[in-house]
């Protein structure tokens, strides 16, 4: 080791390849463009190298995200075994979530472990003209920690808003692309729409979708937010902005191997389920409303509802309403207790299904044509 009078370690220089070809040159048999081509396949052999490691790093980060859900799976059915609730295709599933968090922590494992070798072999390979200078920074960066201030649900609820306002027409395109290379493109154009935003709008479109019955445009929509989501995942797991990475979403899923193709199909799955859920929910609630509307329509002066009245009436008095006459109900009211009589009487008034009145009125006006056909 070669030290200097500051005790500064030069040994690190030892090792530097600063020629433009790969092997030594003949000046009498070496052209220009041979320099060209072994120059170029360098570039070429150091830019697989770095892809190389993107993956790997991309596979590290997939393997803990689905390591991070079975876990969370494990813990939900271990919890409802320990309340009790055992059966065969509870045991079943246990096993097979145990399973699977075994193989994940071993590929988890075997991930890193290729990962180390990957930096290790980065660090054998000797500086060329390429790699020797590099740009340190590329803008000036004061040392002051932004404040940051913590958003209300008000108004995340606002901005969330004013965006679907604002691009609504963009988010909505976006949903329909179904060609990687098309969503790409749209993205690299549109790189506002790299948000958090974006895809909460893209599950709405889907429910709205469901709701509709249009299950082929809720499936297409659901595969883009799911793409939507994958992104922002990645930039979260990273700790960079999402509109700088999702070219690297595109680039790995595009010749993606089977566990994360798998992956995303699995949470594509999911989350179509949870939307024909969704959906399932707010049409009961909107029949359940259209339900009480009519009800609060049918409501008579007493504040009770007539359909539910007439249910509860002995079979006798129903009768006398079905057929329209006022004797049957009479004589069928008779038959009862006193109690029990007006009981019935006075729930049909305050329902609406006998009016007082009205009988007196038909009477007044039979005794008043008595008394003419009399005189």
């Amino acid at each position: 080791m070669s030290t200097g009078a500051a005790g500064i370690d030069y040994s690190v220089w030892d090792h530097i390849y600063v020629s433009d070809d790969e092997d030594v040159t003949n000046p009498y048999v070496d052209s220009p463009s041979l320099f060209r081509m072994r120059h170029r396949a360098r570039l070429e052999r150091m830019a697989e190298f770095q892809q190389r490691g993107e993956d790997l790093e991309c596979s590290v980060l997939e393997c803990k995200r689905q390591l991070e859900e079975a876990q969370g799976r494990l813990g939900e059915l271990e919890e409802g075994r320990r309340e009790g609730e055992e059966d065969e295709d509870r045991e079943a599933e246990l096993k097979r979530v145990q399973d699977e968090v075994k193989k994940l922590k071993k590929d988890e494992k075997s991930f890193e472990k290729m990962m180390k070798e990957h930096r290790r072999e980065g660090k054998k390979v000797p500086w060329d003209v390429d790699s020797i200078s590099k740009e340190g920074f590329s803008k000036s960066v004061l040392n002051i920690t932004p404040v940051t201030k913590e958003e209300t649900e008000e108004e995340k609820a606002e901005k969330h808003k004013t965006f679907v306002e604002k691009y609504a027409k963009e988010i909505k395109h976006f949903g329909m692309t179904r060609r990687w290379e098309d969503s790409q493109k749209y993205l690299s154009d549109n790189p506002h729409l790299v948000c958090e935003e974006t895809a909460n709008c893209l599950v709405v479109i889907c429910i709205d979708f469901e709701i509709d019955e249009k299950h082929a445009l809720m499936e297409q929509v659901a595969h883009q937010a799911i793409v939507m989501q994958f992104i922002l995942d990645s930039a979260r797991a990273l700790k960079v902005d999402a509109r700088g990475c999702f070219r690297q979403f595109f680039s790995k899923i595009k010749t993606a191997d089977k566990p994360y193709q798998d992956a995303f199909d699995h949470e594509l799955e999911l989350l179509k389920e949870r939307i024909r859920n969704c959906a399932q929910i707010r049409k009961e609630s909107a029949v359940k409303e259209l339900e009480e509307e009519d009800r609060q329509e049918r409501l008579g002066p007493g504040g009770l509802d007539p359909v539910e009245v007439y249910q509860s009436l002995p079979k006798e008095i129903q009768k006398g309403f079905d057929e329209k006459n006022i004797q049957m109900l009479q004589e069928a009211i008779n038959k009862l207790d006193l109690d029990e009589g007006k009981y019935h009487i006075q729930r049909c008034i305050d329902s609406g299904l006998w009016v007082p009145d009205s009988l007196a009125g038909d009477g007044d006006e039979e005794e008043e044509a008595d008394e003419e056909d009399d005189s």
